[in-house]
């Protein structure tokens, strides 16, 4: 399943939900707050921009905000809300493509870092992120804590939610630190609609290491946008990195 695929005009033109899920103001209002506060009077970067469910609020506050995004579906939608000149996107890979300028904030929201199935692609998006800041500028990711902790020896597989119309479902591969999350939309008829997505996923511990070989430091590390402690209960985590120095360049021996 390569993102190009699956980020596709169908997926595109599902993905909003207005008032509800992901753009429920309760979940949208305290992230646009938080990136907004941390880009100060700068201007932000998101990777990963999609259909704009964050850049579009947050331009809306006044940041200046340009995109990183590889779906040209996904921009389509973009562009149902706001022209170019509004909010620029660069069409590209959010560990490789460069946008023009530079940002006191780059942000990556809603586990998309684990969209990045290496751990070299990973780190790459770091080094990508740092290349953009300023110095002092933050890197802000959003990223859910695996689950392994659910899932018993011998079992692949583990349903993380379920409600009336709906169950996520994941598939692991512990070798790999691989996911498949699968959700399952359904309804009174005997038809179900599927759609899947693979994820390298990350331990935070793991992250902070990426961090500091792009020249991060971990500045805070909370459960939520609000400020929640993050505790070992914590499902999820957003995770703000300073820029303190240059990237550690990787030699051969």
């Amino acid at each position: 399943m390569r993102q190009e695929e699956i980020w596709d005009a169908d997926t595109a033109r599902r993905y909003d939900t207005p008032g509800t899920g992901m753009f429920a103001p309760e979940v949208l209002g305290p992230a646009v707050d938080r990136l907004a506060e941390l880009a100060g009077d700068g201007r932000a970067l998101e990777f990963a921009i999609g259909t704009g469910r964050v850049a579009v609020p947050l331009a809306e506050r006044g940041v200046p905000v340009t995109g990183i995004e590889l779906s040209r579906p996904m921009i389509d939608q973009l562009r149902t809300k706001v022209d170019d000149a509004t909010i620029p996107v660069v069409v590209g890979d959010m560990a490789t493509a460069v946008a023009p300028g530079e940002y006191t904030l780059v942000y990556l929201v809603y586990n998309t870092i684990s969209n990045l199935l290496t751990q070299a692609e990973q780190v790459a998006c770091f080094r990508n992120a740092a290349r953009h800041l300023t110095p002092g500028g933050c890197f802000v990711i959003e990223l859910w804590v695996p689950e392994l902790r659910k899932l018993p020896p011998g079992q692949q597989a583990v349903v993380w939610h379920g409600e009336a119309g709906y169950i996520g479902l994941d598939t692991y591969d512990v070798l790999r630190q691989h996911i498949v999350s699968h959700h399952f939309h359904f309804d009174e008829s005997e038809q179900a609609r599927l759609f899947r997505s693979p994820h390298r996923y990350i331990w935070p511990a793991e992250l902070d290491l990426m961090g500091q070989l792009a020249g991060f430091e971990l500045e805070s590390r909370h459960a939520d946008w609000t400020g929640t402690e993050f505790t070992a209960e914590s499902r999820s985590h957003v995770s703000v990195y300073r820029r303190t120095s240059s990237p550690v360049i990787e030699t051969q021996p």
